[in-house]
C-alpha cells in the first residue's frame, strides 16, 4: 500500500469519524430539547390539574389554618376564600410526585402586581419563582386580583438527564469504541506497511546473501570439471575448500533463518543449566579477535563481576554474545573498537557490549529489536544481514529470564546491556 492510498484512507476515516461524532452530538442535543419540551408540558399539565381541583374545592379557610395574622388574611381575603394552603400543598405534592417520585421542587403563590408572595414554601427562592417558566394564573378562581401559582425546579437539568441518561452513556461508549477502533486501525495499517517493507528488505538481503556463495560454488564446481584443473591436485583442493567453506556459510545462514522461525513459534528448546558466563564471553571474544584484527580493530574485555554463574542455555547464550559482537563489528566501520564488560548490581549480573560505530537515532531505537528491522547506512547492501540478530537476542534473553536495553547516539556508538539474575 503506497503512501498516497494510506493518506487517503486516513483522511476519509478521519472525516467519517468527525461526522459520526457530530451526528451523535446532534442526536443528543435534539433528544435533550425534546425531553425539555416534555418536561415543560408535564409541569403545565400538573399545574392545570391543581387549579382544576382548587376550582372544585369549597372548603373554607380559617385564620388558624392560614398561619397568618389577621391583617394579612384580610388583605388577601379573596384568595383565601378559594385557596386553602394545606389543600394546595397536598394537591401539588400529589400531582408533582406522580410525575417524579423525588420531591425536588419549590412552589409559591404571589401577587402579580407587586410580586408579594402569599402561600407556599417560597423562602429564599422568590426571584427564581418569579422568573420561572412554570406558572399559571389563578384568575379563574380569584378574579379580584392577579395571583400566579409558580413552580421552580432547582435541579431541572439533573431530572431531565436522569430521564435520558442511557442515551448519552450509549453515545459516549459508541464514540469511544469508534475512536479506539479508528486509532487501532491506523496503527495496524502503518505497522503492517512497515512490516511489509521490512520483509521486502529481508527478502532482498537474503537473496543477495545467498547469491554470493551460490555463485562461488557454481564457479568452483565448473572449474573442477575442467580437465586442466581436475588433473592438478593442488587446484582441486583449492576449489574443494572454497566449495566447502561456502557450503558451511550457506548452512549457517539457513540455520539462522530456521532458528528465528522456531523462535517465532515459541519453540525455544531451552536447556537451562548453571554456566560460567565469563567462560562463554572469553570464548566468543577469542573467536572474534581474528575478524576484528582483519579490520585493524581491537576488542577489550573488562570482566569485573564476582558472581558470574548464571542459569541459562549455553548454546543460546553463546549465540546472543556472538550476535552482539557481530552487530558491533558490522556497524563500527573501519578500525572498530569494541568493549565487553560485566559487573554485579542489585543481585544481577550486567553484560555490556559497547562500540564506537555509527550509533542510531532515538526513533530507530524504538524498532531495533523488531523482526527484520535493519539500520541503513546508505545502499541496502552496505551492511550485510537479515535484520534478525537483535530480535533473536531480545527474544531469547527474555525467555531465559533476562532483559536487554540499548543506549545509543548518532555517530557516537551504541551500548547494549543485558541483565540476568545471579
Amino acid at each position: 500500500m503506497n503512501k498516497k492510498v494510506l493518506r487517503l484512507i486516513f483522511i476519509l476515516t478521519t472525516i467519517s469519524l468527525i461526522a459520526a461524532m457530530l451526528t451523535q452530538l446532534l442526536w443528543v442535543k435534539v433528544t435533550w430539547e425534546h425531553e425539555e419540551d416534555q418536561f415543560d408540558k408535564r409541569v403545565e399539565v400538573a399545574l392545570k390539574t391543581v387549579v382544576n381541583h382548587l376550582m372544585t374545592s369549597d372548603l373554607p379557610i380559617t385564620v388558624e389554618s392560614s398561619g397568618s395574622n389577621l391583617v394579612f388574611l384580610l388583605e388577601h381575603a379573596d384568595l383565601f376564600e378559594v385557596v386553602q394552603p394545606d389543600i394546595l400543598d397536598s394537591l401539588i405534592s400529589v400531582e408533582f410526585n406522580s410525575i417524579w417520585k423525588k420531591k425536588d421542587f419549590i412552589y409559591g403563590v404571589y401577587r402579580e402586581m407587586d410580586s408579594l408572595f402569599v402561600i407556599g414554601p417560597f423562602q429564599g427562592y422568590e426571584s427564581e419563582l418569579i422568573d420561572s417558566p412554570h406558572q399559571i394564573s389563578l384568575t379563574c378562581i380569584c378574579k379580584s386580583q392577579g395571583y400566579l401559582l409558580s413552580v421552580f425546579y432547582p435541579h431541572q437539568k439533573n431530572l431531565i438527564l436522569s430521564e435520558m441518561i442511557i442515551l448519552p452513556v450509549m453515545s459516549g461508549l459508541f464514540l469511544l469504541v469508534l475512536i479506539v477502533s479508528f486509532f487501532y486501525t491506523i496503527y495496524f495499517i502503518v505497522r503492517q506497511k512497515k512490516l511489509s517493507e521490512m520483509k521486502t528488505d529481508f527478502v532482498n538481503n537474503m537473496t543477495h546473501e545467498f547469491k554470493t556463495p551460490i555463485s562461488t560454488i557454481s564457479v568452483s564446481s565448473e572449474m573442477l570439471i575442467k580437465t586442466a584443473v581436475s588433473e592438478n591436485p593442488e587446484k582441486v583442493r583449492k576449489y574443494a575448500k572454497i566449495i566447502f567453506e561456502e557450503n558451511v556459510r550457506l548452512k549457517n545462514m539457513v540455520e539462522r533463518i530456521l532458528q528465528i522461525a522456531s523462535i517465532d513459534k515459541g519453540d525455544y528448546n531451552l536447556r537451562m543449566n548453571s554456566i560460567d558466563l565469563h567462560e562463554i564471553i572469553k570464548t566468543c571474544v577469542s573467536n572474534f579477535e581474528v575478524v576484528i584484527s582483519e579490520k585493524k580493530g581491537k576488542i577489550y574485555t573488562d570482566l569485573k563481576a564476582e558472581l558470574h554463574i548464571i542459569t541459562a542455555d549455553k548454546h543460546h547464550l553463546t549465540n546472543v554474545i556472538n550476535n552482539l559482537l557481530d552487530n558491533a563489528n558490522k556497524y563500527s566501520g573501519e578500525k572498530p573498537e569494541i568493549w565487553i564488560s560485566t559487573k554485579n548490581s542489585e543481585g544481577r549480573i550486567e553484560i555490556a557490549v559497547k562500540d564506537n560505530g555509527m550509533g542510531m537515532s532515538k526513533e530507530n531505537q524504538k524498532y531495533i529489536f523488531d523482526n527484520f528491522f535493519r539500520l541503513q547506512a546508505g545502499d541496502i547492501h552496505d551492511i550485510k544481514g537479515f535484520g534478525l540478530g537483535l530480535y533473536y537476542v531480545k527474544t531469547v534473553v527474555e525467555a531465559m529470564g533476562g532483559s536487554v536495553f540499548v543506549m545509543s547516539e548518532l555517530n557516537k556508538g551504541s551500548e547494549f546491556k543485558i541483565f540476568f539474575p545471579v
